[in-house]
């Protein structure tokens, strides 16, 4: 027969265990508390309804008159339909623009589109866009309800203004094209980060580098041994992935030795960045929660999983300080884009970042000491 002082009696002792449980605590009650800011964050648009969109206007006049710069008119009533906003650039390379920010969705309005217009000549807007993504569908809607409008104010809505749709990188892109290189990314924050976490912290814990320290090993050996087998890990991992990708779901990558950068500095950036947190914290738990709050960001915001565009903006300027965003963003200049010097910048970027961090973990690793 069930007690209720035994029940009441077992229920306290479980409840002051695991509030004296710190990690517990934390992914109990902050962590999903924090997932839940993300991704409410993300899919609630973060209190703003528009999406930025990067457009060319080719459309520059010179303009008898102010009415006639029918281009001006038009960007004027995307901005007013409160689903996008339009952020106008000049650029030589308008592809290469949108991929050096991280965006498959922009606008070209053609030149001598008031012209065309104006006389009744067909015109079509050209809309970049990534067909997986769900801003996409909004820009076309957006786009193809304001044509309309113009259409009917003049026309008696005869189709003048019409658009095309079009992609950067490859011409059909599918989905899996765009999840591997964030896969891959993943991976390479995930297995180094984690494990140098982990044995950082076990190993000082159980004065196991200090058993080290007796033995010719010395720590950077044993740093470089451990970098050198993230690398090889993360080469295999990224065969297996590619592989999988192209022979079950037919993706489309570029494969170039402008690969390998990110596949080597990558892992070494992971791999001093989990010494160095195992290393300044005082035990395995505390060293647990730091490595899951610098982890689990990134995981999330730095394009990993779906195109940062589509966060608001203030999560994609969260997105450019963590490190893995250049790391995926050159992944994809490479592998989906063809950007070679947009990767150039992120290989330069990602190489400043590791050796900061390399430096610190070396620094900062008591190796006689624990």
């Amino acid at each position: 027969m069930s007690s209720g002082k035994r029940i009441l009696s077992d229920f306290k002792v479980f409840s002051r265990g695991y509030l004296r449980n710190k990690v517990g605590l934390f992914f109990g009650l902050i962590f999903p508390v924090i997932l839940i800011v993300i991704f409410g964050s993300i899919f609630s648009g973060g209190g703003s309804n528009t999406i930025n969109v990067y457009t060319q206007n080719q459309d520059t006049g010179p303009f008898a008159f102010p009415q006639m710069d029918i281009s001006s008119q038009f960007l004027q009533a995307l901005n007013s339909s409160n689903t996008i906003s339009v952020i106008t650039v000049e650029t030589s390379n308008f592809t290469s623009y949108l991929a050096e920010h991280a965006t498959s969705d922009g606008i070209i309005i053609p030149a001598d589109f008031s012209a065309n217009y104006l006389a009744g000549n067909p015109v079509n807007i050209t809309i970049y866009g990534n067909p997986t993504s769900s801003t996409n569908g909004i820009i076309v809607g957006t786009v193809s309800a304001v044509s309309n409008m113009f259409n009917l104010q003049l026309f008696n809505g005869t189709p003048v203004i019409g658009y095309t749709q079009s992609t950067i990188g490859f011409e059909n892109p599918q989905y899996v094209d765009l999840l591997i290189p964030g896969l891959i990314g993943f991976s390479i924050l995930v297995s180094p980060m984690f494990s140098l976490v982990n044995i950082s912290s076990e190993y000082k814990k159980n004065k196991i580098f200090k058993q080290l320290s007796l033995t010719p090993l010395t720590k950077m050996e044993w740093l470089i041994s451990k970098i050198l087998w993230y690398i090889v890990l993360t080469f295999a991992s990224f065969l297996l992935m590619v592989a999988v990708g192209i022979f079950a779901f037919g993706a489309h990558v570029n494969l170039t030795l402008g690969l390998v950068p990110f596949l080597i500095l990558g892992p070494t950036l992971f791999a001093a960045l989990g010494m160095l947190v195992g290393t300044v914290t005082k035990n395995p738990e505390t060293a647990g929660v730091i490595g899951n709050v610098v982890t689990f960001p990134m995981m999330f915001l730095a394009g990993t999983f779906f195109p940062i565009s589509i966060m608001p903006e203030y999560l994609q300027n969260i997105a450019h300080v963590l490190p893995l965003f250049y790391i995926v963003e050159g992944l994809n200049n490479v592998m989906v884009y063809g950007n070679l010097n947009g990767a150039l910048i992120d290989i330069g970027i990602v190489a400043a970042i590791t050796a900061v961090i390399l430096v610190a973990a070396v620094k900062l690793f008591k190796w006689r000491e624990d």
